[in-house]
């Protein structure tokens, strides 16, 4: 099933405001067909990824990855939760997002903390999985997986941070996933705008 497809047919979502429909297309399923990715197609994945914004484009985003059936995917899948291998296993490539949280400023001749090197990461990763979804792909972000192991297996530098991991496949049929899952095979609400954005600053306290 097609992006365009899933959206016209299945799709509860509904924006109350007029927003382009790709940020309604993008969920994380869990439901994979086996079918392999391109390079060319997951390289373009990270290309989005490549072009979010980050404090003085220090882009401090990292990705790590594996396609299934390559020489690193043992290593990978086996990073994960035992839930999160049960339907991963079928995806057709897993990322793990790390984050650099120094930078060299301009003109500088040390680097320097980063604060947003999180937030950062987190824009590149937003990039990502809005371009899998344009591209017929599904990217599913996880936190169930072994951090420490992550960066330890994956010779991650001391001081980085293990942000992610996301499993990247084609949406396949709700069957695939364990029974246990199946139930939550579809996209998800969102808190109403007026929940999270307000005008002038916090209400005052009392």
């Amino acid at each position: 099933m097609t992006a365009v497809d899933f959206r016209l047919a299945e799709n509860p979502r509904r924006a109350d405001y007029p927003i382009d429909p790709l940020f309604l297309d993008r969920w994380s399923p869990r439901a994979f067909t086996d079918e392999t990715i391109p390079e060319a197609v997951l390289l373009a994945l990270f290309e989005a990824a490549r072009w979010a914004p980050s404090a003085y484009n220090s882009q401090p985003w990292r990705f790590l990855y594996a396609r299934r059936a390559d020489a690193h995917w043992e290593t990978f899948l086996g990073l994960l939760a035992p839930l999160n291998q049960a339907w991963a296993g079928r995806s057709a490539a897993l990322i793990v997002l790390v984050s650099d949280p120094v930078f060299l400023p301009p003109g500088a001749d040390q680097p320097v903390t980063l604060r947003s090197h999180s937030l950062d990461a987190g824009a590149a990763w937003a990039n990502l999985a809005l371009q899998a979804t344009r591209a017929g792909w599904r990217a599913h972000g996880m936190l169930g997986f072994d951090l420490e192991r992550a960066a330890i297996e994956l010779n991650v530098p001391d001081g980085h941070r293990v942000e992610l991991a996301i499993a990247i496949g084609r949406p396949g049929e709700r069957s695939s996933p364990p029974e246990a899952l199946q139930k939550r095979e579809f996209p998800s609400g969102r808190n109403p705008v007026a929940e999270f954005a307000f005008a002038g600053g916090f209400a005052a306290p009392g």
